[in-house]
């Protein structure tokens, strides 16, 4: 099926979120754009490590070093993402927000005009990793475009 012409795509770089981009960029029609939104759960805001920082200036100087590593992954994996599009001869933007998943996909949904909107499922149990939960319910109550939610690759 390749009909969609516009997409919204969430994605960060994880094995499930990449399967998602392979989804959106099957889907995607010829001189369709692709837009992915990059979210950095509000939980990085209490990754500071706040019990050995015993001091403002080095607490500042870690969380700095955290946006800055953060801010090189995204950038890196967003870089990766617009390739492929072009590779396609798609269209591609990217948008960064921080906050709960659900809420930040369903606003960026809501401004835009969307044919789609793209996500990865959840990690299976057992695969390691931080396991942040995209709140599906909430996002089925407020989305108007429908939601593809791409199976984790393997399973």
């Amino acid at each position: 099926m390749r009909d969609a012409h516009a997409i919204l795509l969430a994605s960060h770089g994880t094995p499930g979120a990449r399967a998602a981009e392979q989804a959106a960029f099957d889907q995607c029609a010829a001189g369709g754009r692709v837009h992915q939104l990059v979210v950095v759960p509000d939980f990085w805001k209490g990754m500071l490590g706040d019990d050995w920082l015993n001091n403002a200036a080095v607490h500042i100087r870690f969380g700095r070093y955290v946006e800055s590593q953060l801010e090189r992954e995204i950038v890196e994996h967003a870089t990766q993402v617009e390739a492929e599009a072009k590779r396609r001869g798609l269209g591609y933007s990217c948008e960064l927000r921080f906050g709960k998943p659900a809420e930040c996909l369903a606003a960026v949904a809501a401004a835009g005009d969307y044919d789609v909107v793209v996500v990865g499922s959840p990690r299976p149990k057992g695969v390691p990793g931080y396991r942040s939960r995209l709140a599906i319910e909430t996002l089925v109550k407020t989305l108007k475009a429908p939601l593809l939610v791409v199976p984790y690759p393997g399973r």
